[in-house]
This record gives C-alpha cells, sequence and structure tokens, in this order.
C-alpha cells in the first residue's frame, strides 16, 4: 500500500522550493560581477589576479641624469595587510658606460599605500618608496651611489602605478553608479568599499 501524500507537508516543501529559487536568482547577478558582494557593497580582488596584471606592464626602464639606464623585470606583488600597503620585488638592472662591467644587476622592493584615482577608475601605488635594494657584485661607495640611484628611479618609475583598473560595468549595477571608497589590503587580496 503506497503512503498517500501529507497535504501539510506540501506548503513547507512548496516554500523550501521557492526560498531555493530566490537563492538561485540572487546569485545569478552575482556570478556576473567576479569579486562584488552585492550584500556589503564591497569589490575584492585577489592577489594572483593582481600579480597578473602588474607583470603585464613589465618590463620598464628609465635613464637617470643622462647616464645611467635603470631597468625592472620579473616583478613579484606582495601584500602587507599590517600596514595597510602592497609591495612589487623586482630584478634591476643598472646600466651605464661610466661601470666595469657596463651593467650590474640586483633586486628592488618599492612598497606603497594606495588611492583611488576617479578620472581613471584605477587603484594607484600613492608614494611609492624603495625599502630595500640590494646590488650584486658591488661594496663601498659606488655601491651606496648605485642604491641611491637606483631607488630614486624605481620609485619614479612606480610612482602614480595603476595596480587594478575598473570598468564601467564592474562599478554599475542596475542603474546604480558605485564609487571606490575606503582600500583595504587584506594578507590575499585587496578590498575596497563601494558606495
Amino acid at each position: 500500500m503506497t503512503p498517500r501524500p501529507n497535504p501539510t507537508a506540501s506548503p513547507s516543501r512548496r516554500t523550501v522550493l521557492h526560498a531555493l529559487a530566490g537563492a538561485a536568482v540572487l546569485q545569478a547577478p552575482l556570478a556576473a560581477f567576479a569579486g562584488f558582494n552585492f550584500f556589503t557593497n564591497e569589490y575584492t580582488v585577489s592577489r594572483d589576479e593582481l600579480q597578473a596584471q602588474v607583470v603585464r606592464h613589465f618590463p620598464v626602464s628609465q635613464r637617470y641624469a643622462q647616464i645611467f639606464t635603470v631597468n625592472l623585470r620579473d616583478p613579484q606583488l606582495s601584500l602587507d595587510a599590517a600596514g595597510n600597503r602592497a609591495a612589487i620585488t623586482a630584478l634591476m638592472t643598472i646600466g651605464s658606460p661610466l661601470l666595469q662591467p657596463s651593467s650590474v644587476d640586483g633586486v628592488v622592493s618599492v612598497s606603497s599605500a594606495l588611492r583611488y584615482d576617479a578620472a581613471t577608475r584605477a587603484l594607484r601605488l600613492d608614494n611609492p618608496k624603495a625599502d630595500r635594494l640590494e646590488l650584486q657584485g658591488m661594496t663601498g661607495r659606488d655601491a651606496e651611489r648605485l642604491q641611491q640611484i637606483g631607488g630614486l628611479v624605481a620609485q619614479e618609475l612606480l610612482r602614480d602605478y595603476a595596480l587594478r583598473t575598473f570598468t564601467a560595468e564592474e562599478l554599475t549595477v542596475g542603474r546604480k553608479t558605485y564609487e571606490i571608497g575606503e582600500i583595504t589590503v587584506q594578507q590575499r587580496d585587496i578590498k575596497v568599499q563601494l558606495k
């Protein structure tokens, strides 16, 4: 004998099905905005995504005093949650006809606070500072001078550097266009408040 359906169970089952359907509808628009959290009005960008953006804009180079050329390549992005800063560590080459040999290799780390540039919708490095610069095979006053030159040029190369540029679509939901508010650097990502 087959059991008869319980009429009192149907409404609760129907309610559950409606709730699940509603949840699916809510999930659909959220999936379109990879890092957008509709409920907290936040957009999160992962370190991996930022790293991929950074790599695309390297190598970079700049001349100093018409005598030295400083090249930066192979950047690695790190995030400092405690200091609310981002850092880029890159391999550096300083070249000049005055050097013997004509170039010196090293590593430079530049850290920076972040700011939002509304005109370009870009998250930019703000006043980057060369925290560490090591040159291979050089010591003494020559090494100190080259470190100063390398640090100054690295800071200049990364000043106002666009770490992430948002599209208009990423900041628009329905008819509302958001502006970027507070920027929070976390261990594995950067979170921006949308207002």
